[in-house]
């Protein structure tokens, strides 16, 4: 699998994702993923979602910290809390009404 550039290069602008209830974080560079998750996160919340997932991977949870640490900062966050069934490869988080 490619690495996703959140750029479009032909046009200089940033690319367009679909707010879905799920995001999966591995296209992104690690310096870029606390800005996606505030910016995924406020959107969700516009489009109506009270609960999104986040993938970050297993990995050594470097990953899984700066998510859940932009989840802790950002405002419209209720909680969050580990995906059970991902064994620490996801995190789910529940937003504001």
């Amino acid at each position: 699998m490619q690495d996703q550039d959140p750029f479009d290069s032909a046009q200089g602008k940033p690319l367009q994702i679909p707010i879905e209830g799920t995001l999966d974080l591995h296209a992104f560079a690690p310096r870029d993923i606390p800005s996606v998750v505030e910016e995924y996160v406020t959107e969700a919340h516009t489009a109506g979602f009270r609960e999104v997932r986040l993938i970050h991977g297993r990995g050594i949870g470097v990953q899984r910290g700066i998510v859940q640490q932009a989840l802790e900062r950002h405002p419209l966050v209720l909680q969050f809390f580990d995906d059970p069934v991902s064994h620490l490869g996801a995190t789910i988080a529940i937003l504001k009404s």
